[in-house]
C-alpha cells in the first residue's frame, strides 16, 4: 500500500503528464479525434505519440465521408512502435493517453510489458480497458482539468 505522500505525488505527476499528453494531441492532422499519448519509465518520456497516417503517407485521416481511414495509426501504437525503434524498453512503464485504448491497442500495450495506464475520456467501446484489466494492468481514469486549476 502507498503511503498518502506518495500517492499524492504519483497523483501529481499523472496529471502533468496527462497534460502534456493533451499537448501533444495536438500533433495530430486527424480531425474528428485527436489523441496523445506519453510513454514514461522512472519519470522519463521514453517514446510519444499521436493518431495520424503512417511515414510518408498524406496527413489526411479522414475519407471524403468523414470516416477514419483504416490505415490510421493510433496514438498508443505510435508510442510504442517508436519505442521499439529506439532500442529503448517499455516493460514497467506507464502509458499515458487522452482516451481509453481499444483492443488492438490493448493488445501491444499487454505484449509492450507496458505495466499502467493513466486516460482521461473514455472511448466508446471498453474491451481495451477490460483486456487490460484481464492482463493486470493498472488502469487509471483521470479527468482533465482546466488549465487555471493546474499547480
Amino acid at each position: 500500500m502507498q503511503n498518502p505522500e506518495n500517492h499524492k505525488k504519483q497523483q501529481l505527476l499523472d496529471r502533468r503528464y496527462l497534460d502534456m499528453a493533451r499537448i501533444w494531441a495536438k500533433n495530430s492532422y486527424c480531425q474528428r479525434r485527436q489523441v496523445g499519448a506519453l510513454l514514461v519509465k522512472d519519470k522519463m518520456i521514453i517514446s510519444d505519440g499521436y493518431n495520424g497516417t503512417p511515414s510518408g503517407f498524406e496527413n489526411i485521416c479522414e475519407d471524403e465521408n468523414n470516416k477514419t481511414k483504416p490505415y490510421v495509426l493510433h496514438a498508443e501504437a505510435n508510442a510504442i512502435t517508436k519505442v521499439a525503434q529506439s532500442g529503448n524498453s517499455s516493460r514497467g512503464a506507464t502509458l499515458y493517453v487522452t482516451s481509453s485504448p481499444c483492443l488492438e491497442c490493448a493488445k501491444l500495450i499487454i505484449q509492450a510489458g507496458i505495466c499502467r495506464v493513466v486516460f482521461s475520456e473514455k472511448y466508446r467501446v471498453e474491451d481495451g480497458i477490460k483486456l487490460l484489466e484481464r492482463a493486470k494492468t493498472e488502469v487509471v481514469q483521470l479527468e482533465f482539468r482546466d488549465p487555471e486549476e493546474l499547480p
